[in-house]
Order: C-alpha cells, then structure tokens, then sequence
C-alpha cells in the first residue's frame, strides 16, 4: 500500500516541477483527466488491499478513464452542454467510495487484530 502512495507524491511533485503549462482552454480537461486517474489509483489501492489488484486492468482502466472523461467534455463542448458537471459527480463519487471502502478495510482489519490478540 505504500508504493501507490509514494507514486502518487511522486506523480505530483514531477507535474508541479516540471514546468509544464497547459493553456487555459485545456484546464477542464486536464482537472476531470486527474479525477478520473485519482480514482483509478484508489480503485487500485482498493484492489490491492482485497488482494485483488491486477496491473492490466489498473493501467488499461487509468489511462481509458481518463481518455473517456476528457472525451466526455470534448463531446458536451460540441454540444454545448456542460458534461463536466457529469464527470465530476461521477468520478467524485467512485473516489468517495473506494475511501470509504479502504477506510472500512483498515478498520475491520485493526478490529480482526484485537479480537484475535485478546484470544
């Protein structure tokens, strides 16, 4: 659980370090791009907390996560409709659940180790 973390810090420091500006009429897409990586990273940490992570189906989900959410503002641009409401209600949700689905883990984890020492 620690190595998603770490890629996570290390993920941000190089977009803050590297220097690279997107223009202004990018920064929807770029904002509902990162939410949708974000909630493919704690979808993987979920994962791997159940044992369940598979790296084929992380990576394919990061990266077609994000392409899908930036589609969908690109198609509500030529529509005239604001979709990126949509995306971030969606995708706000899934990492709101995947938290509390780890933190629910983490606890019932802490919980199984007190029964089980006091035993």
């Amino acid at each position: 659980m620690l190595i998603p973390i770490i890629g996570l810090f290390v993920g941000v420091a190089a977009g803050i370090y590297s220097g690279l500006v997107f223009p202004a009429g990018y920064s929807a897409y770029v904002a509902v791009g990162i939410l949708a990586c974000l909630d493919s990273v704690l979808g993987g940490v979920y994962a791997n907390m159940r044992d369940d992570f598979r790296w084929k189906v992380f990576a394919t989900g990061f990266v077609l996560n994000a392409v899908l959410a930036m589609v969908l503002i690109w198609l509500g641009n030529q529509l005239s409709i604001d979709l990126s409401i949509a995306a971030v209600v969606v995708y706000g949700s899934r990492m709101f659940n995947n938290f509390s689905n780890i933190r629910h883990l983490i606890l019932n984890k802490n919980e199984k180790q007190v029964v089980s020492d006091t035993e």
